[in-house]
């Protein structure tokens, strides 16, 4: 693997990454999300979303549910690396 994020920062940029590409592909903005959530009994407000996410910082319980009622594509190996490598070219 020839990944060199070397910080929880970095981290914390490849989660607000998926995630926000996640939210791109399907037109999903924070309130969606939020509704999304209410859905199946989470609750978090649309501004604390965007906190978190923008943050990268969220339990693993909340990055799960997230995914889930995004139905993100799979998280495995592959699609992390391409994350891992616009992250490190800077895109």
């Amino acid at each position: 693997m020839g990944c060199v994020l070397k910080s929880k920062n970095d981290w914390r940029e490849v989660v607000q990454r998926v995630v926000k590409s996640e939210m791109s592909m399907r037109g999903v903005k924070y309130q969606g999300l939020s509704e999304r959530l209410a859905a199946i009994g989470v609750v978090q407000s649309a501004d604390n979303l965007r906190n978190k996410i923008n943050k990268g910082i969220m339990g693993a319980d909340l990055l799960l549910q997230v995914l889930y009622v995004l139905n993100a594509r799979p998280l495995n190996t592959e699609t992390l690396q391409a994350v891992l490598d616009d992250f490190e070219s800077g895109q």
